[in-house]
């Protein structure tokens, strides 16, 4: 029976999900501890270790676990606070202040008091080295050794933590910074070393820059975090795999982690949408809107087949141009503080009380209101029911601060304030879903809404009345739904190549080498990590443009139409992303496409936890019920007494209509007065709009079989 453990670290709880071939998956969860986040992992294990049957300890436990699979938010944060390593910068001489001058567009363009972000390296450190490159790689001056020895000599008396190099047109050709790099080593040899070569060897100066910068900056803060799990891990007798979640939805060693820290950047929710797709597909969907609401962030993202990857992206205003999961992220979630602006208006994070002190309803301190107080005062929460009754939230401290800092300075009563923020937190919240939908050339109206996290699926009927959507999927595992998505992870590595060629002039005996020693190498890793060859895939994607555009498309091409040499069904490919992508080609115009880079990304394929489907247990729901109590319904503005139901007894077919109260030990569901609620086979619970059954039929077809 193998035992497979996910576990994702989030700024105020860490889920568990715990998988046995033979049994459903098992949820915990346990308070983080910002500052060790692998205490608060060790603490979890030992609650799971507990809860066996019978009763292990930690000791005996963990030699049974045959993978942890773990999402981490170090790098993140460390970016998100600017506590990063203390870096230096090798760079061509006269190019230095590129890290600073980024790309010279002002984000907010009317906003004259708007400035620059920080850069990571601070000028006294970036060191420009004379030696040249042109653009095909061909040296036009000799790379400076001396210079090199001069900016080591200086970041030596500067304590510098991590170095960062990166010359101009090395992509091209690398030996100018390999060959710095050998200089570094030999005479900082405890330094933190990113050569953007090994990193990210691709055109465009400054999107390479900032991600190598990026990677020292959290490179160092990611390895003694490694150091402290890997060591307490081993402290406590675990002998099995131990594998590290990556932005692009992948997973990877620890070792790779290590080497290439910037590719943890967005860890933390990555494993949501490749879990979102397994919950719908029983539903005949291909694709879904996964949502994640934690204790301090709110997370979106889409997936059609399989989830959405970006080329780029900004984390904290940084450029980082490695393969990720396109996911939005805002500061809301049942942490974020309630205050109001100069206006008086009432705002809603992105401040957030955390895990300490917390919300005032958990009495550690807090006195600010968070949306976990005016869950409280809404009835959305059952005080004496919080994390399964392991912790009593305080009413009347909740009450208390939002009296304080809300109601009385708008003039409101307690519950009207509680009930205007939780409709300014979920509009904050469509608004993030709008970004990741309307804003990508989709529209939300056509995706099942899947929405994880403990607060998830309180504020999730709101959201989706907002958005128009009609149908959302609870799943019973969506408090930890990143968790349970992280065992459903594949190892991935992704390599990229600057080829820049017009389609009717493409070299390709060069196109099929340059893709054959990228997938080497992802073969090469692959066998480190022990994947059979059976079980390898490699997907090749071009990132092409129209002649004269600035910006690449990067799509899938399948290998058979490089090995045909079929530039027409490449370019249709192409001119068919670009129209869903922006509404247009340019095919009837015969523009020329050019080809910027080639990527390749090595997949291993992983076992995946076993999941049954239930047997149908009728619609009738009573032997769930649990009581009555006074909930606020949106839809009146008024408090009603409504059914609450013990989510855990509700089984495949059961009907729950709403206005209802669905309550789990680790998250609770609110089915407001415009939608109802019946349980697929899955055991996730189907909320669809009012009259709208047609979309849950896969719940109600045994129905129509006993009628007939």
């Amino acid at each position: 029976m193998a035992l497979k453990i996910g576990i994702d670290v989030g700024g105020t709880f860490t889920d568990f999900v715990v998988t046995r071939d033979d049994a459903e998956p098992a949820i915990y969860k346990s308070l983080s501890t910002p500052s060790d986040p692998s205490i608060a992992v060790v603490n979890g294990l030992t609650d799971i270790a507990a809860s066996m049957h019978p009763p292990l300890s930690l000791e005996a436990f963990a030699p049974t676990i045959d993978t942890i699979v773990h999402g981490t938010t170090v790098t993140t944060n460390a970016t998100l606070t600017g506590t990063g390593a203390k870096c230096g910068l090798l760079t061509t001489e006269g190019v230095r202040d590129a890290l600073e001058m980024r790309r010279g567009i002002r984000e907010e363009q009317y906003n004259n008091r708007y400035t620059n972000v920080k850069p990571l390296v601070p000028r006294y450190l970036r060191a420009g080295i004379k030696g040249r490159l042109d653009r095909n790689g061909r040296e036009t001056a000799p790379l400076d050794l001396d210079s090199v020895r001069k900016a080591i000599d200086l970041f030596r008396q500067e304590g510098v933590q991590a170095v960062s190099i990166c010359f101009m047109n090395s992509f091209a050709n690398p030996a100018h910074e390999q060959a710095a790099a050998e200089l570094v080593r030999a005479e900082m040899p405890g330094v933190y070393l990113s050569v953007s070569t090994d990193l990210l060897p691709s055109i465009r100066f400054y999107e390479r820059v900032s991600t190598t910068a990026l990677n020292s900056y959290v490179g160092p803060k990611l390895n003694h975090y490694l150091d402290q799990l890997v060591g307490r891990l081993k402290g406590i007798g675990f002998k099995g795999l131990l594998l590290i979640m990556q932005s692009n939805g992948g997973v990877i060693t620890p070792q790779l982690a290590r080497e290439k820290a910037a590719l943890t950047l967005l860890s933390g929710p990555a494993g949501g949408p490749g879990a979102g797709l397994f919950y719908v597909r029983p539903h005949g969907q291909n694709k879904c809107i996964t949502t994640d609401m934690g204790g301090t962030s709110f997370e979106a993202s889409v997936a059609v087949d399989a989830p959405m990857i970006k080329n780029d992206g900004e984390i904290a205003r940084h450029k980082i141009a490695l393969p990720m999961l396109d996911i939005h992220t805002i500061g809301a979630g049942g942490g974020s503080i309630g205050w109001l602006d100069e206006g008086g208006m009432l705002r809603m994070g992105p401040q957030s009380a955390g895990a300490d002190p917390g919300p005032a309803c958990y009495s550690k301190g807090g006195t600010l209101p968070a949306t976990t107080d005016a869950n409280v005062v809404l009835g959305y929460l059952d005080p004496g029911f919080f994390a399964g009754g392991k912790m009593q939230l305080d009413v009347a401290a909740a009450r208390q601060a939002i009296e304080e800092h809300i109601a009385k300075p708008m003039g409101l009563s307690v519950e009207e304030a509680a009930a205007g923020m939780y409709r300014v937190a979920c509009n904050n919240m469509a608004q993030g879903v709008r970004e990741v939908t309307i804003k990508r050339g989709f529209d939300p109206r056509e995706f099942p809404f899947i929405p994880a996290g403990g607060a998830g699926p309180i504020h999730s009927c709101l959201i989706c009345e907002e958005l128009e959507i009609p149908l959302q999927i609870v799943p019973r595992e969506s408090s930890v739904l990143c968790a349970f998505g992280m065992l459903m992870s594949e190892l991935k590595h992704d390599f990229v190549r600057t080829f820049v060629s017009r389609f009717e002039g493409i070299d390709w005996p060069q196109l099929k080498t340059i893709i054959d020693e990228m997938a080497a190498e992802g073969a090469r890793q692959l066998v480190e990590e022990r994947i059979p060859e059976a079980r390898r895939r490699y997907d090749v994607k071009l990132d092409c443009r129209y002649i004269k555009q600035y910006h690449e498309v990067s799509f899938l091409v399948p290998r058979e139409l490089i090995d045909r040499r079929d530039t027409a069904a490449i370019a249709r490919a192409f001119h068919a992303e670009h129209n869903r992508l922006y509404g247009y080609s340019l095919e009837q115009e015969n523009t020329p496409i050019e080809i910027i880079n080639v990527r390749v990304q090595a997949i291993g394929v992983t076992d995946k936890p076993a999941y049954r489907e239930e047997a149908w247990a009728g619609t009738d729901a009573a032997h769930a019920l649990k009581g009555q109590r006074a909930v606020y319904i949106p839809e009146t503005k008024a408090f009603k007494e409504i059914p609450v139901y013990d989510g855990h007894r509700l089984r495949f077919g059961n009907r729950v209509d709403g206005p209802a109260m669905i309550e789990q030990e680790t998250t609770a569901i609110f089915v407001s007065a415009s939608y109802d609620c019946a349980v697929d086979a899955l055991g996730s619970f189907v909320l669809f709009q009012k009259g709208r059954e047609d979309l849950v039929q896969s719940c109600v077809k045994e129905t129509k079989e006993t009628v007939s």
